[in-house]
C-alpha cells in the first residue's frame, strides 16, 4: 500500500486510470488535484488497489497500519515483525545486529552507516549508539526500529 502512496504526483492520475476501476473522469479529476490535495488522491489509489487484490478488509487494515505509522508515528500491527528468544538474546545483542536480523540492513556495516548518518531510530527517537547493547529486559515491551522514513519493524521477545 506504500507503494502507491509514494507515487510521484505526476504519475497518480495515469495509475488512477491504469490500475483502478473508478470512472476515467474521476480518474482525470484527482489527478488533477496539487499540492496536499494529491495526497488524498495517492490514498484513494492505495485502498482502490489494494481492495482488487486483496479485498476491502486488507485495504482497510493496510490503510489504518499506514496512518498509525506514517502519520501518527505509532506503530501498527502489520509492520514486519522479529521476535528473539531469551536464548537468542543471551547477555545481550549489539543494536547493529538487530538492526540486520530485521531486515532494516542486509549487513553491519549498512547498520552502521544507517546510524552513523542519523537515518535509525528506536521507539521514534534517534538512534545514534551502534554499540548499544539489546537485553531480554529492553524487550520488555515490543520495539520499534526505523531506518529512514519508511522503513519500519518491530522487535519482540518471543514468548
Amino acid at each position: 500500500m506504500q507503494f502507491w502512496r509514494n507515487t510521484t504526483d505526476a504519475d497518480t492520475g495515469r495509475f488512477l486510470k491504469l490500475y483502478t476501476e473508478l470512472p476515467v473522469e474521476e480518474c482525470e479529476r484527482l489527478g488533477a488535484l496539487e499540492g496536499s490535495e494529491i495526497n488524498a488522491a495517492k490514498i484513494i489509489l492505495a485502498n482502490e488497489v489494494t481492495t482488487l487484490l486483496h479485498g476491502a478488509d486488507a485495504a482497510t487494515a493496510a490503510e489504518e497500519t499506514a496512518r498509525e505509522v506514517f502519520e501518527k508515528g505509532g506503530v501498527g500491527n502489520d509492520l514486519p515483525t522479529l521476535s528473539l528468544s531469551a536464548e537468542d538474546i543471551g547477555d545481550g545483542m549489539s543494536i547493529v545486529q538487530v538492526i540486520v536480523k530485521s531486515g532494516l540492513a542486509k549487513s553491519g556495516k549498512e547498520a552502521k552507516r544507517l546510524i552513523a548518518e542519523n537515518g535509525a531510530k528506536l521507539n521514534d527517537a534517534p538512534l545514534t549508539d551502534p554499540g548499544l547493547m539489546i537485553d531480554a529486559g529492553a524487550l520488555a515491551e515490543p520495539i520499534k526500529l526505523s531506518a529512514g522514513k519508511k522503513r519500519h519493524a518491530l522487535v519482540q521477545l518471543s514468548q
